[in-house]
């Protein structure tokens, strides 16, 4: 199943119990319909407020003392929890779901002044719409820029591999250009990292991950499937991905990642062996697909 249309799914179901509810207090308590399409509106907002706060429980449940620099106070953590939530309402309740409304196609031509193209991998339980913010600001900056919606949902990581493959050869050959910039969110870039274990760095000229959980995250015990199984600390997936000299790294080759991140945790799970590592602060894990810090900070990393 793709994303988009497990999404739609979920939040048809969601739709048809608030409107159940509704009938059911217009009928018994002589509601009138505007007030029951309020409280369906409130319990919908309320659900994503809730969804997010149990991710920052668990994420404070086993966080990672931060660096001194990345420290934040009570004021930035609060303003941290509401663009998180304002990030999983945008990505999971509009574009997500309707990403072909969204997200127009891919437009990779022919690299100019030596520039590589770059190819987006989505995590877990996204499509390409996630890249809706970050791909604009990308190609505004003169980046050739391509996704790929990795299907389906639950698969086995390494089963992603293939179409990671053929949409490389795709960008490479639009392009005209024998490498591509690899840039992975989340599972992405256990995705990219899987790749590489298979296929080898050849194709590609640099690797930048994105709260990648390279050492998995306590919260994936939470989500179905088996990518979510293999990115449980401690999986036999992960040791095999982690094993001396199993992935060959590209040389410039970056693992960024948030001190606060609310989905992958301990937060130092993202910190990849052999790679420049680049902590920041106060950003939530889905925030970063519209983060201008991740924009500047992926763009000086490209450049």
């Amino acid at each position: 199943m793709a994303a988009s249309t497990l999404h739609r799914l979920m939040l048809a179901g969601e739709i048809v119990l608030y409107l159940l509810i509704g009938l059911l207090l217009t009928g018994r308590f002589g509601w009138a319909w505007q007030q029951a399409l309020g409280l369906a509106m409130l319990l919908m907002v309320a659900g994503r407020c809730f969804i997010i706060g149990v991710t920052f429980a668990f994420a404070r449940a086993h966080a990672a003392p931060p660096p001194a620099d990345c420290r934040i106070g009570l004021l930035r953590g609060i303003a941290l929890y509401v663009r998180e939530v304002a990030a999983f309402f945008a990505l999971f309740t509009l574009i997500m779901p309707f990403e072909r409304l969204f997200m127009a196609a891919d437009r990779v031509g022919r690299s100019e002044g030596g520039r590589l193209p770059v190819l987006l991998i989505h995590g877990y339980q996204c499509n390409r719409g996630f890249w809706i913010e970050l791909r604009g600001r990308l190609e505004r900056a003169g980046w050739q820029v391509a996704t790929v919606s990795l299907a389906p949902v639950f698969n086995d990581i390494d089963g992603y591999v293939e179409q990671v493959a053929r949409r490389i050869d795709e960008v490479c050959a639009a392009a005209g250009t024998e490498q591509v910039l690899l840039v992975g969110h989340s599972m992405g870039g256990l995705v990219s990292r899987a790749y590489l274990r298979a296929r080898g760095p050849a194709k590609v000229a640099k690797l930048v991950t994105l709260g990648s959980p390279h050492r998995g995250s306590r919260l994936a015990v939470m989500g179905p499937g088996r990518n979510a199984r293999q990115m449980i600390p401690g999986s036999a997936w992960l040791a095999g991905l982690n094993a001396p000299g199993a992935v060959p790294l590209p040389a410039a080759t970056v693992s960024v990642y948030s001190c606060q991140d609310n989905y992958v945790m301990p937060q130092d799970s993202s910190v990849l062996e052999g790679a420049k590592v680049v902590p920041l602060a106060g950003l939530g894990h889905l925030e970063m697909a519209f983060s201008p810090e991740i924009a500047r900070r992926l763009l000086a990393e490209l450049g």
